[in-house]
């Protein structure tokens, strides 16, 4: 297998996916090498080196791949669910939360140049493998930050912590630490004002010490919402029941029969009303003989 067909980039005119939606690359994954897919057949190989080039984001729908690669829907259904059961992909819905506190569940197509095994993608979909950081967009930063505008009105609220240009520049990194952490503008201004002794020397060293002492614990991580779905049919499921990423059913395994439900209260009462009924019929039956 020519190493060619791992080594080619990406074709830059490959069309992206609706914002939020497309591939999305697994965390934590090796370096790339020319080897990565020599494990897969010719043709899973080079659709597999492909996706692997594509950026996040791109639409790796077996349609839009069809129209930049030499196969047809068909072959690259198979392929891509071959790339399922050997680890390098698994489709699911994942709960993303917006900016205005609003959730909604979109489709996501992960994609893992190095091949994991159930246990891992299961481990992932809960939220056990850490996620890859990505760089923030550059923007033009404020003249002055919001732990800055903060401390340089510190002194409205509490006149003797009456703060200069430079404590505030000085002591706005450790206000930002509390803004991390889920802290309120009224949570900084109530540890920083409340019980003050009196007199107050040393504003700055005051604040310094406040800030650092009464610092909070960071959050708990709040694990991602994730689902996994069957690469035939589509139907969710936890990650145990998909193996290789397909449900019992498209793998041709019959289904365990599932138990009867449960009678309801009235119907459980009735049910013994009859038999106590029945059993006094036989009593009275039995005594006139």
């Amino acid at each position: 297998m020519a190493a060619a067909n791992f080594s080619a980039p990406a074709l830059p005119a490959h069309p992206m996916a609706n914002p939020g939606y497309g591939k999305r690359s697994a965390p934590d994954q090796l370096p790339r090498t020319n080897h990565d897919f020599a494990h897969l057949p010719p043709r899973e190989a080079a659709i597999a080196a492909y996706v692997d080039r594509l950026p996040d984001g791109a639409d790796i729908s077996v349609k839009t791949l069809a129209k930049q690669l030499p196969y047809g829907q068909c072959a690259l259904g198979t392929a891509l669910n071959r790339l399922q059961a050997a680890g390098h992909l698994r489709r699911g819905r994942e709960c993303v939360t917006a900016a205005d506190g609003s959730s909604r569940w979109i489709t996501r197509s992960w994609f893992s140049r190095t091949a994991r095994d159930d246990d891992w993608w299961a481990a992932f979909t809960r939220g056990d493998v850490p996620e890859r950081q990505e760089p923030p967009p550059e923007r033009s930063r404020p003249t002055r930050s919001r732990a800055h505008i903060l401390l340089a009105a510190l002194g409205r609220t509490a006149p003797v912590l009456s703060l200069s240009q430079a404590d505030c520049a000085t002591l706005a990194p450790l206000v930002a630490e509390w803004f991390a952490r889920g802290a309120s503008d009224e949570d900084v201004l109530r540890a920083l004002t409340a019980g003050l002794p009196t007199p107050v020397h040393h504003p700055a060293a005051l604040v310094r010490n406040r800030l650092t002492s009464k610092l909070p614990p960071p959050p708990a991580p709040r694990p991602p919402l994730r689902v996994l779905e069957c690469a035939n049919c589509g139907a969710p499921g936890r990650p145990e029941a998909l193996p290789g990423g397909r449900c019992s059913a498209c793998r041709g395994e019959r289904a365990p029969a599932r138990p009867s439900a449960p009678l309801s209260a009235p119907k459980v009462h009735a049910r013994a009303a009859e038999i106590r009924a029945a059993m006094s019929q036989q009593r009275r039956e039995k005594a006139s003989v």
